[in-house]
């Protein structure tokens, strides 16, 4: 398998391919100042310069099993990732970007990160608890999880609009894998997609005006990799939906927020099979 870390340019639709290697890679994060992408892969996590790609490791000390589930924080100082190294369960942990020892946030597993608050002192996240999947808030600085929703079904991708007010989320929950949001402080979920496609990983654009996800063909389980998939971007204001680009990807092109600071941009990976010789 052959991973390509790209970005899309919303304005004219096209794509730069930023980096190729036979590593897999996943779920790509900007940094705040636009100029490197945060990736994981076999375990760890690397920064890539966008003026030099390369995979360049960051030290997470002993957590070494880190997934595709992490984050840069607004100000840009620090870095959450999601490691079972621990626990053998995925738990939330937070270290300096430039690397170092993490310290842990959530004391209940397994926990899976997903979203920052725009003013810094939030994370969003999925837990499974009591055999169900659910959405879940936590102080960075330490303390109670926040449960603001569960029932039924699948519950995944928690992440803030850039006003702070809402979190969306994806859930099968009526029994199709929709978008969703939620206040952020709690209340009342709310349906943003009804259609027949398999959507996951609702990341709201930096102006607040648009939603990018992947969406999977029809009757889709999960969110497998290696499947034939679209990113598309669903319009707030009319509530029109377009298809950015049909790619082969799924698992790892966009698991966390990946758009440029300026909203211009976002970052995915794709993948290709590496043919026998």
């Amino acid at each position: 398998m052959r991973s390509a870390l790209c970005i899309y340019e919303l304005a004219t639709g096209t794509v730069e391919e930023v980096l190729s290697t036979p590593r897999l890679i996943e779920a790509p994060n900007w940094t705040p100042d636009g100029a490197a992408l945060i990736v994981n892969g076999d375990g760890r996590m690397f920064k890539v310069p966008l003026d030099a790609p390369d995979l360049m490791p960051i030290d997470t000390g002993p957590a070494v099993h880190c997934n595709n589930d992490h984050g840069v924080s607004p100000d840009g100082e620090w870095l959450v990732i999601s490691d079972s190294t621990e626990t053998g369960q995925s738990c939330i942990s937070i270290l300096p970007l430039a690397g170092g020892v993490p310290k842990r946030i959530t004391s209940h597993v397994p926990s899976w990160w997903h979203g920052w608050s725009p003013d810094g002192g939030t994370l969003a996240f999925v837990g499974r608890r009591d055999g169900g999947f659910g959405i879940y808030t936590i102080p960075v600085a330490g303390g109670d999880e926040q449960h603001l929703v569960s029932g039924g079904g699948h519950y995944d991708g928690p992440d803030y609009t850039p006003d702070g007010a809402f979190i969306w989320f994806n859930s099968d929950r009526t029994g199709s894998m929709d978008l969703w949001r939620i206040p952020s402080a709690g209340g009342e979920p709310e349906r943003m997609t009804d259609d027949d496609r398999v959507n996951w990983f609702p990341h709201p654009a930096p102006d607040g005006r648009s939603v990018l996800y992947l969406s999977y063909a029809p009757q889709t389980e999960g969110h497998p990799r290696d499947r034939d998939v679209e990113l598309r971007l669903l319009d707030l204001g009319d509530g029109s939906v377009r298809t950015l680009l049909p790619l082969f990807g799924g698992q790892g092109t966009i698991n966390v927020p990946c758009w440029s600071p300026d909203g211009s941009r976002f970052a995915f990976v794709r993948y290709q099979p590496v043919e026998a010789t």
